[in-house]
C-alpha cells in the first residue's frame, strides 16, 4: 500500500500576484495535505478489511478512496501550474485554439466553466482525451468525477476554500488572478508529454 506524503508548494507563496500567501499557504495546508491525510486513512482502512466485511462498509470506503486520490492529484496539479513566471504556453495553446476556434475562444470557454462553479465547488479542467486524440474541457462537480483516458493539461480549482479568503464571491476575479500566474511551461510541458503518450497508442 502506498503511503502518501503531502508535497510542498512549488513555488514562494508571496510571489503569486492576486493570490495572497495566506490563502495559498491555507489551502495547501489544510485542503491539500487534508487531502493526503484522509487518503492515507481510507488506504489503511481498505486494506484491514475482512474477506467477508459488507459491502456497503468496501464501498463506501473504495469511494472515498477514490475521492480523496482524485482530489491529491488535483490539489498536485492545480499548485504545479501556479508556479507563474514561464512562457506563453506556445504548443498548448497552438493545440487549443485550433481545436476550440482560436485562442480567444478557448480561454473564454474555459473561464466560463471556471464561473459556472463560482459559489459552489469542483474543478475546471483543460486536458488531452487519449480515446478520442484530441483536447477537451470539463467541470467535474466533485472529486469522483473525470475521464478514465484523460490526461490533465491545466487544472483551476474552484472550490470556494481556494479563493473566498480573498475574493469572497468574486470569482471572475479570482479566475483572473489565476490567468495572470499560469506556470504555461509546466501546462506545455504536459501538453507535450501527453501527445508522445497518443502517438505510441496511434
Amino acid at each position: 500500500m502506498t503511503t502518501f506524503t503531502p508535497a510542498p508548494l512549488p513555488f514562494d507563496p508571496t510571489s503569486l500576484p492576486g493570490l495572497s500567501e495566506k490563502l495559498l499557504r491555507s489551502h495547501h495546508e489544510n485542503n491539500y495535505a487534508g487531502a493526503v491525510k484522509k487518503l492515507n486513512a481510507a488506504r489503511t482502512q481498505l486494506n484491514a478489511l475482512p474477506a467477508d466485511a459488507p459491502g456497503f462498509v468496501l464501498g463506501g470506503l473504495a469511494k472515498s478512496e477514490l475521492a480523496f486520490k482524485h482530489s491529491v492529484a488535483l490539489h498536485e496539479l492545480y499548485f504545479g501550474n501556479l508556479t507563474g513566471g514561464g512562457s506563453e504556453g506556445s504548443t498548448t495553446r497552438a493545440l487549443v485554439a485550433d481545436h476550440f476556434g482560436g485562442d480567444a475562444a478557448w480561454e473564454a470557454r474555459f473561464r466560463a466553466l471556471g464561473k459556472c462553479l463560482g459559489g459552489g465547488s469542483g474543478w475546471a479542467i483543460l486536458e488531452f482525451d487519449l480515446q478520442e486524440m484530441a483536447p477537451r474541457m470539463y467541470i467535474a462537480g466533485d472529486h469522483t468525477q473525470g475521464l478514465s483516458t484523460g490526461i490533465p493539461l491545466l487544472v483551476l480549482d474552484m472550490y470556494e476554500h481556494s479563493y473566498h479568503m480573498d475574493y469572497g464571491t468574486a470569482a471572475a476575479r479570482y479566475i483572473d488572478a489565476f490567468f495572470a500566474n499560469v506556470h504555461w511551461e509546466e501546462v506545455d510541458r504536459r501538453t507535450e508529454q501527453a501527445q508522445q503518450i497518443a502517438t505510441l497508442l496511434r
